[in-house]
C-alpha cells in the first residue's frame, strides 16, 4: 500500500496533466460539428505533437534546473534544413533525415558545451545561439518554399490500422527509444540530481558535467525531430521568427502545465507531452466556441500564467526545499 502511496505522490503532477487534458478534449470533441471521429483526432494529434516534441527538449533541460530559449529556433532551422534535403528517393530521403536529425543534435552539443564548459548562464547562452540558428535557417530559406518526400510524409502524419494517428505512435516511439533509457540511466539520475542539489550531487561524485551535456544534446535532437514532423506536416520550409519564439514560450507552458518543476529535479517528459496536448487544445476550444481568433493569444497568456504561478505557489507551500523534490 505504501508503495501505491509513493507512486501516487510522485506522479500526482503528471496525472493532473492527462486529466486536465482529457476533460479538455472531452469538451472539445462533444462541441466539435463531426463529434469524436478519425479525422478529427488525427488533426489535433498532428497539431499537438509537434509542440510535444519541443516541451520535450525543454523538459530533459529543464530538469537540470537550466533553460533552453533556442528549442523553437532549432525547430525552426531543422524544418527548412528538412524542405531542401528529404527529398528524392528512398536513400537520399533516408540520408536527409539522418542529416536533419544530426543537424539538430549538434545544435544541442552547442548549447551544452557552451553552458557547461563555457560556464554562461543557460539563459543568456541559448538566447545567443538561438538568434544564430534562426540566421542560419533565414539563410536557407528566406522565402518559403522547399517539398519534402510525400510518401514518408504521408506516413507518418496518416492512420495506422483505420483510426490510430501515426504521428502518436512515432511520439511513443521516441519516448521508449530516447526517454525511457535517459531516465533509467546513470546520466539520467544524475540530471534530476543536480537539478534537485549540484552540490549535493557533485560531493555525492555523479557525473554532472556529463549528463548536463546530454541533456543538452537529447534537447537539441528532439527539437529536430518536432522540426521534421513539422516538414512532414506541412510540405514546405519557412524561417518564421513568431513561429520559432511562440514554440519556446508554448513549450514552457507545457513542461510547467505537465508538473515539471522550473528550479529543477522533478517531473517528466510524459506530463510535459500531455501538458502540450492541454495547451494545444486551447485553440482548438476557442475554435470550436467560435472565439474571434485575435483572443487565442490572451487566452495562451493567461494559461502560461496561471501555469508558472501554480509551480510557483506549490515551492512556497513546502518548509524546506528537500521536500520539493521528496
Amino acid at each position: 500500500m505504501k508503495e501505491w502511496r509513493f507512486w501516487l505522490a510522485e506522479q500526482r503532477q503528471t496525472l493532473m496533466a492527462i486529466g486536465i487534458f482529457a476533460v479538455m478534449f472531452a469538451i472539445y470533441v462533444a462541441n466539435h460539428p463531426a463529434g469524436f471521429t478519425a479525422n478529427v483526432v488525427q488533426t489535433a494529434a498532428n497539431k499537438s505533437v509537434l509542440l510535444a516534441f519541443v516541451a520535450m527538449a525543454q523538459t530533459l533541460v529543464v530538469i537540470t534546473a537550466g533553460i533552453d530559449l533556442s528549442v523553437g529556433m532549432i525547430f525552426i532551422l531543422t524544418n527548412c534544413l528538412a524542405s531542401w534535403l528529404v527529398v528524392g528517393g528512398a536513400g537520399a530521403t533516408t540520408l536527409g533525415v539522418i542529416a536533419v536529425l544530426g543537424s539538430g543534435l549538434a545544435c544541442g552539443i552547442l548549447n551544452g558545451l557552451i553552458v557547461i564548459y563555457g560556464r554562461l548562464q543557460p539563459i543568456v547562452a541559448t538566447i545567443a545561439t538561438g538568434a544564430a540558428y534562426f540566421g542560419i535557417a533565414l539563410l536557407l530559406r528566406p522565402y518559403p518554399g522547399g517539398s519534402v518526400n510525400e510518401g514518408l510524409a504521408d506516413a507518418l502524419t496518416g492512420k495506422l490500422f483505420g483510426g490510430i494517428p501515426a504521428s502518436l505512435v512515432a511520439l511513443a516511439a521516441v519516448v521508449l527509444v530516447v526517454w525511457v533509457p535517459f531516465s533509467r540511466s546513470v546520466l539520467g539520475r544524475a540530471a534530476y540530481a543536480s537539478g534537485s542539489s549540484e552540490p549535493a550531487a557533485y560531493m555525492s561524485g555523479m557525473p554532472i558535467r556529463r549528463a548536463k551535456f546530454l541533456a543538452y544534446a537529447l534537447a537539441g535532437l528532439l527539437a529536430a525531430i518536432g522540426g521534421l514532423f513539422l516538414t512532414f506536416f506541412t510540405y514546405t520550409g519557412e524561417a518564421a521568427y513568431a513561429s520559432g519564439n511562440a514554440y519556446t514560450l508554448f513549450s514552457i507552458a507545457a513542461v510547467v502545465l505537465g508538473g515539471v518543476s522550473l528550479f529543477g529535479g522533478k517531473g517528466s517528459v510524459i506530463g510535459a507531452i500531455f501538458g502540450a496536448f492541454a495547451f494545444r487544445t486551447i485553440g482548438d476550444l476557442l475554435f470550436v466556441f467560435d472565439f474571434d481568433p485575435l483572443w487565442q493569444p490572451l487566452f495562451q497568456g493567461v494559461v502560461l500564467l496561471i501555469a508558472v504561478s501554480l509551480g510557483a505557489f506549490g515551492l512556497f507551500r513546502v518548509r524546506n526545499r528537500l521536500e520539493w523534490f521528496g
